[in-house]
């Protein structure tokens, strides 16, 4: 694209924490913060960062449930020394010992700042309860014990596993010129390992009842996720999911907004998201809510979703609800990273890409009683998780209220 004064380079691998074990749980977090570390080209810890920030460019790592990615945003003049200096990272990183040691403290003050996050420290509660003890239910960041057993072998021979031709995917988007962006990245990586990709084990699904679990916080407000899991990535019912969504809470004017914020003056956030990936997905809403009126906050987000079982949304919130998807989708796209994190999400999770254009006609195609069907399919009691994070030390208060039954259905 030539209409943008600015350039993202981004590579992305089919490398998270679904491709660990027990024991490697949070190596490929530890990893992506271990590429910055060094490489036989740039050999101090510095050099990487100093080199960057002499450009003026933004750059920075990300690691997900089944990819990490590497960019670095740069003004287009300077698009050969951001594309050197990214390949560089992602290809020959040093993994030095004594960095590694030190790195380790840096890991685990981020684990704990997450953990006295209540409003982050939720959702790995509840991405647990969803899925239980396989990688999907584990978190990015892996638990203290395997931060602190991690050496150079175990980067060495995870990355030898993953990080490898047929599992990475490098996206450069803004002011370039497609020919020579393409010569200059295969020359780049010419010398990648051309072997066969790592594997991940296949999510299982083993959820027979409702699950609640609550954690005991001294806070001034209690911070709920509840999640419905709903489909992988392909599946074709994905429009009906974001559409749903929007209408129950993306944007001021959306459903459990107008109930929870402005009908009852009962939380300051409440919002909903959709996560898909190769074979799993969930539907979360996530409120803080008064801690004196946890319960009634409960029972009228439980209403809003039966509401969608019973009801046929209005052609007009609906209208609305795909008309927020498409403006937000657009706006979405404004700068170089936000195309390249797009294209490249797409790609590594489905290996087909969509155009926006195409997102949004099918979001158009979704109606009222394909919603109400899906919400009468997923919006139910053996497919309810909640996790609460709050002054609470029984959750038995909790227990009757993970329930489509309760009253107000």
């Amino acid at each position: 694209m030539q209409d943008n004064p600015a350039v993202t380079v981004l590579v992305m691998v089919e490398a998270g924490s679904k491709y660990e074990t027990k024991e490697t749980n949070g190596i490929s977090h530890f990893l992506e913060h271990m590429v910055f570390k060094g490489t036989p080209k740039r050999p101090n810890v510095s050099d990487i960062s100093r080199e960057l920030d002499g450009l003026g460019a933004e750059s920075n790592a990300f690691t997900s449930d089944e990819y990490t990615g590497y960019y670095a945003k740069v003004d287009y003049r300077h698009i050969d020394t951001a594309l050197d200096v990214i390949s560089d990272m992602y290809l020959n990183p040093l993994f030095k010992e004594e960095e590694i040691e030190k790195e380790k403290g840096v890991i685990i003050e981020e684990i704990k700042m997450y953990r006295d996050l209540p409003q982050r420290q939720v959702h790995h509660i509840l991405g647990s309860l969803l899925h239980g003890d396989q990688p999907a239910g584990w978190t990015i960041l892996g638990p203290e014990e395997n931060i602190r057993s991690f050496n150079r072998s175990h980067f060495i021979d995870y990355r030898s596993k993953h990080y490898v031709a047929g599992a990475t995917v490098v996206v450069v988007a803004g002011a370039i010129n497609e020919a020579e962006v393409i010569k200059k990245v295969e020359k780049l990586f010419a010398d990648i390992p051309q072997k066969e990709k790592g594997s991940k084990l296949p999510v299982k699904e083993l959820q027979e009842k409702p699950q609640l679990a609550v954690e005991y916080k001294k806070t001034d407000q209690t911070h709920l996720a509840m999640a419905v899991k709903t489909f992988p990535i392909g599946d074709k019912r994905l429009p009906i999911v974001k559409v749903m969504s929007a209408v129950l809470g993306k944007g001021m004017s959306s459903r459990l907004f107008t109930r929870m914020r402005d009908g009852l003056g009962i939380c300051y956030y409440i919002r909903t998201s959709h996560s898909a990936y190769t074979d799993h997905g969930d539907l979360t809403i996530s409120a803080g809510v008064d801690t004196g009126r946890v319960e009634m906050g409960i029972e009228n987000i439980i209403m809003e979703l039966n509401r969608l079982k019973t009801e046929l949304v209005p052609e007009r919130e609906l209208k609305k609800a795909k008309d927020y998807i498409a403006g937000t989708t657009m706006l979405n796209l404004e700068t170089s990273e936000s195309q390249a994190d797009y294209l490249g999400h797409q790609e590594v999770l489905k290996g087909d890409i969509k155009s926006p254009d195409r997102i949004i006609e099918d979001m158009n195609k979704v109606s009222s009683q394909e919603i109400m069907d899906l919400a009468r399919e997923i919006f139910v009691n053996k497919n309810l998780n909640m996790a609460i994070v709050g002054p609470y030390e029984d959750k038995g208060r909790f227990e009757k209220l993970v329930s489509f039954d309760i009253l107000g259905k």
